[in-house]
């Protein structure tokens, strides 16, 4: 009996599927069906590696601490980046208005009567100068007055600083210049304006105020520095943390240059520093076996120090 009623409602559903137009409607139904339990089967599949292409916390955790890729380093670039951290100066020159050396004081007198007929102008190759900036890559405003001296050493002789200065140089990485060279015969070689924008610092400082004047390479203290570059006598050609010094003239000359940038920029002369000093990357030392008090000495005579 319990046989009898399970099979009787399967034989009438046989006999309404025989029925034509029944027969088409369930046809249509089950295919409506198949097609949406496939459309379910390759949405679960596509979620599913889609899972597995996202990155696990166990992914995000291991890419804590990674090196940058270069991409990724190139992009930051365009951030602007924080002004350095200051490293104080204490300045050599010390302020004095009396006690002169008279004899220092009338041949640096008699010499500065002279000084426009003793300097020479070289022309320096334009891709290794450039304009001072009022702006930086960011829209932010720049103070671009020349307000801080830069003493350098050319290591080789001048003549090969100069021939470096005339050659072009169209990778950023190879441009160098100074403002002014003095000679061991106290010789002055002027090879850049003063208003120009001199490239005699890399990654450089001055009591933590660089400028930033192109958004891939670090600031320095160009947009704002003097530079000034004193030749290295012949055993400094080297490596090593000093030489035999540089000589009266050249220091003759180095007052009088600096007393007329000081007249005509008005910066104090505790802003007269060094290429060792405002390096941030500590690969710099020059001037090696500068002498400041042989400086203090001219610049007294001059009257510079009494500020």
């Amino acid at each position: 009996m319990v046989c009898n009623r399970v099979t009787d409602p399967w034989k009438q559903l046989q006999a309404v599927l025989k029925h034509p137009g029944i027969g088409i409607i369930f046809c249509i139904s089950t295919l409506g069906l198949g097609v949406g339990v496939f459309a379910w089967f390759v949405n679960d599949q596509s979620g599913a590696l889609k899972a597995r292409s996202r990155p696990s916390l166990l992914d995000l955790l291991d890419e804590v601490g990674r090196e940058p890729s270069p991409e990724t380093k190139k992009n930051n670039q365009t951030a602007q980046p924080q002004s350095p951290r200051s490293i104080s100066w204490s300045s050599p020159l010390a302020r004095q208005c009396s006690e002169f050396d008279s004899q220092v004081k009338s041949r640096l007198e008699e010499q500065q009567r002279l000084l426009k007929q003793r300097r020479v102008s070289v022309a320096t190759d334009p891709s290794n100068f450039g304009e001072r900036f009022r702006i930086n890559p960011w829209g932010k405003p720049l103070n671009p007055d020349p307000r801080v001296v830069v003493l350098h050493e050319t290591v080789y002789s001048l003549q090969s600083a100069v021939n470096t200065f005339m050659t072009p140089h169209p990778r950023d990485a190879d441009q160098v210049s100074y403002h002014t060279l003095i000679g061991l015969d106290g010789k002055i070689v002027d090879l850049v304006d003063p208003l120009k924008r001199a490239y005699g610092a890399g990654y450089s400082a001055f009591l933590g105020e660089w400028a930033v004047t192109n958004s891939k390479i670090s600031g320095s203290v160009n947009n704002f520095a003097l530079h000034l570059s004193l030749e290295t006598p012949k055993d400094g050609g080297n490596n090593n943390s000093s030489h035999s010094g540089y000589t009266t003239t050249q220091y003759d000359s180095l007052a009088l240059v600096l007393n007329d940038w000081i007249d005509r920029f008005g910066f104090a002369p505790a802003a007269i520093t060094t290429h060792r000093h405002v390096d941030l990357g500590g690969e710099r030392g020059d001037p090696r076996s500068f002498d400041w008090q042989e400086l203090q000495v001219r610049l007294a005579a001059l009257g510079a120090l009494c500020t």
